[in-house]
């Protein structure tokens, strides 16, 4: 990205922000629903979040996708909230597809702002020493860490999507990575998500889905480090 280009779009972005936060200040419909969202969110209610979503009859899937990219975004809030209710409301396969949807939008925005904005910026957003992890793991695993990281779900989503925006690393190279690399999370989740029961127990099922998704996860990146490895000895 060209530093003409990334004034534009850092003017741009600043331009989104500052409307959002007039809205939220002014429209007091606007600041409560995002609001309550965040609430859901945090307190990881999934049958709550389902219920709110619901709330929204046919736009639910765009307000589904939005909160997805608020949660990449904004902190580090649970995205499986967002996708489980989704499945649970338009079944599996369409739940997946908005939630990865989402998910993608909200990865793009983050590393547009980390190449718009630049490493200063990025480092008071998500802290130093988070980012410095995050340089050493791009360090070791080099075009493969981004595909890596999203299929291991103890790795923060919204840093690695920041943290490449700081690389050299092309944009398409990057959204073709976290394409298929959250693709596992996001079926395992929404296939949790549909067949779960309004009695389930909520964070039985997460933790469910992420101990398989961690299981085969540990088993992927142990090969890439065993080929790494390889090269290294060759």
């Amino acid at each position: 990205m060209s530093i003409d280009k990334k004034k534009i779009t850092a003017v741009i972005i600043v331009a989104f922000l500052l409307i959002f936060i007039v809205l939220y200040l002014l429209v007091p419909s606007i600041a409560e629903q995002l609001n309550k969202s965040f609430n859901l969110l945090a307190r990881a209610d999934i049958n709550g979040m389902r219920t709110y979503l619901r709330g929204f009859g046919i736009w639910a899937p765009i307000v589904s996708m939005a909160l997805m990219v608020f949660q990449s975004l904004a902190a580090p809030l649970p995205a499986f909230v967002i996708t489980f209710a989704n499945a649970w409301i338009f079944g599996w396969v369409m739940g997946a597809v908005y939630s990865w949807t989402g998910a993608m939008i909200g990865a793009s925005l983050c590393y547009i702002i980390a190449k718009a904005f630049g490493r200063p910026v990025i480092e008071k957003m998500v802290g130093k020493k988070s980012l410095e992890t995050t340089d050493s793991f791009f360090k070791k695993y080099g075009k493969h860490s981004v595909m890596i990281a999203r299929l291991l779900p103890i790795v923060p989503f919204d840093i690695i999507s920041y943290a490449a925006g700081l690389t050299t690393m092309g944009f398409w190279e990057f959204f073709w990575a976290t394409g298929l690399g959250q693709l596992p999370a996001t079926i395992v989740y929404s296939w949790l998500g549909e067949n779960m029961s309004p009695t389930a127990k909520y964070t039985l099922w997460a933790l469910c889905g992420f101990i398989i998704l961690l299981v085969v996860s540990l088993a992927i990146k142990k090969r890439f480090d065993q080929r790494l490895a390889g090269d290294s000895n060759a």
